[in-house]
């Protein structure tokens, strides 16, 4: 007889009797009178597993389905290996390459015989049938294990040499892969436990390749549409041709230059280019505030982009060209605290835009353009209003505000100064380094572990607290900085190439810190597992103006 044991179902709030041996799938089988829903995945100790996960001891478990954050993920990572299987069962030998989040799905390009493979229509319709066909047939997702030479050996005949090299420099002696049909990949976390669960999603043509359309956030039932992003789109292609110049392209190469010494060179290579942007915006701005324009700069970005290190090294490209920055800060026009507007949960809600004083800091807007003198307020964070210190600006000829802030590419904030008076720059790390070619680094991971090694350091914040927050900081984003991205009119990419690696040291003994019993654990081990793929390199010929000196400490500016 099999030995009986108990697990904590949190969906339940009680204990239940298992089997040992019993998978997740078996388990939910039979509670599933009780819970209201399909899981797709579960929390097994606060980590997230596969439905076909094993319980051989007692375990708090919490099932999840696709309307989840985790569920989501989970869908995500199913869904482009059943876009694989398509593109496998239409062109044979195509090589699929998932690039990034973008226009509302995943840009997608297909190379055959080594060259770019733009697919038609029809041809898109093809891999969009195959792919629901498997949908039909409910494949299972089989995940396996060997000796990571025998998997480079299965990678080598399936002409994955992106997954072969990954392998090559992370010197393991074990690997996993996952089988679905015929078709052989590996992705970095659970799978759906059948291709039955991957039901709503939708193929697009756009651009050199396609979009991967996931189900619509607001309704699950139906797929995603594509949204327009011409200026981020563009800004991602600059740098995937920059990736492709250098030889860097995933995670594999980038170890692989490591290990040959040349990180140096990249990380050389990956600030002039942010030298280089920065000096073109700089030289554009310039040119429109000598015609006349780009009086009022505004610069905007997400949480962790580097916005202030932007702005700071903007200001001193602007004085080289003769112009004087002078700096005003949108914390400085917060409204009392007691006027601050409330969220969905009744907490005061910071990041909204009328949590600023709209009307004074347009008042002092035109007043300055108009050269008058204004006595510019400041913010008591301890007191919870504004006050006035005599803090008096005048605009002279060669002045130029620059104003950082969330805020700054949506019309509300400036909605009395004319179009041709503002510069507004987008700041944002678009992560263009793969993992390999199915499986991506988000631009939100690359921000949030930026963000949990600079909060851990000078904030004195815990990554519990910092991964706490992050799910508001995300709200915040959607809300009110990414509907008006586009409104840009120069966007920086603030990723460097080499970045993760140097911040694999500093994270991963960070994201240790998160106890296992914490709800958090889960998604630090998630980040931690990114972090633990790159080979190291070590910070000590980073520039001090360099970007990533804002989160690692260091840096010539002063913060």
């Amino acid at each position: 007889m099999s030995d009986q044991l108990k697990i904590y179902c949190k969906n339940t709030s009680r204990y239940e009797n298992i089997e040992a041996g019993e998978t997740l799938a078996q388990i939910y089988s039979r509670l599933s009178d009780t819970i209201s829903m399909t899981p797709i995945c579960a929390l097994v100790n606060n980590k997230t597993e596969s439905m076909n996960y094993a319980v051989f001891s007692p375990k708090q478990v919490e099932f999840f389905d696709i309307q989840s954050k985790i569920g989501k993920k989970v869908y995500s990572r199913s869904l482009c290996m059943l876009l694989f299987k398509g593109v496998r069962d239409v062109f044979n030998n195509a090589k699929l390459r998932i690039e990034h989040s973008i226009a509302g799905g995943y840009y997608c390009q297909l190379q055959v015989d080594g060259k770019l493979k733009i697919p038609t229509s029809h041809e898109l319709e093809c891999i969009e049938s195959k792919m629901r066909e498997t949908v039909t047939e409910n494949l299972p997702y089989i995940n396996h294990e060997r000796l990571a030479e025998d998997v480079k050996n299965i990678f080598e005949k399936e002409g994955l040499d992106d997954k072969m090299l990954l392998l090559d420099t992370r010197h393991e002696i074990y690997a996993g892969f996952t089988k679905l049909g015929d078709t052989t990949d590996s992705y970095y976390g659970p799978l759906a436990p059948s291709t039955g669960y991957i039901n709503v999603f939708a193929l697009s043509l756009y651009k050199d390749g396609f979009l991967l359309l996931e189900p619509d956030n607001n309704d699950t039932t139906i797929p995603s549409r594509p949204i327009k992003q011409e200026k981020m789109y563009t800004a991602f292609k600059e740098h995937l041709a920059f990736n492709n110049v250098i030889g860097v392209r995933n995670v594999g190469e980038l170890n692989r230059a490591v290990l040959e010494k040349r990180s140096n060179d990249l990380i050389n290579v990956a600030e002039a280019l942010h030298d280089k942007k920065i000096s073109s915006i700089a030289d554009d701005i310039t040119e429109r505030y000598n015609n006349g324009g780009a009086r009022v700069v505004l610069v905007a970005g997400p949480s962790s982009s580097g916005k202030t290190t932007t702005t700071k090294r903007l200001s001193t490209y602007l004085m080289t060209n003769l112009l004087r920055p002078v700096m005003i800060s949108l914390d400085n026009y917060f409204v009392d605290r007691d006027k601050t507007p409330l969220d969905e949960e009744g907490k005061k809600d910071y990041e909204h835009i009328h949590a600023l004083d709209l009307d004074l800091f347009n008042k002092q807007l035109i007043a300055l353009l108009k050269g008058e003198e204004v006595e510019l307020p400041y913010y008591s964070f301890e007191l919870g209003h504004r006050i006035f210190r005599g803090d008096r600006v005048k605009l002279q000829e060669g002045d130029v505000l620059l104003i950082e802030g969330i805020h700054g590419l949506n019309p509300e904030l400036t909605q009395s100064i004319p179009d041709e008076q503002k510069y507004r720059v987008y700041v944002s790390a678009l992560t263009t380094l793969s993992i390999d070619d199915h499986n991506w680094i988000s631009t939100s991971d690359n921000r949030l572990l930026r963000r949990i090694i600079r909060d851990y350091k000078y904030r004195g914040t815990s990554p519990v607290d910092t991964l706490r927050q992050w799910p508001s900081v995300r709200r915040g984003e959607e809300r009110w900085i990414f509907p008006f991205q586009e409104n840009a009119d120069s966007m920086f990419n603030s990723s460097l190439i080499f970045e993760l690696g140097v911040m694999k040291d500093y994270g991963v003994e960070i994201l240790r810190k998160v106890p296992n019993d914490c709800e958090e654990y889960g998604e630090a081990y998630r980040l931690r597992k990114i972090l633990e793929l790159f080979q190291s390199i070590g910070d000590r010929h980073i520039p001090p103006t360099s970007l990533l000196r804002e989160f690692l400490g260091g840096s010539s500016f002063h913060y």
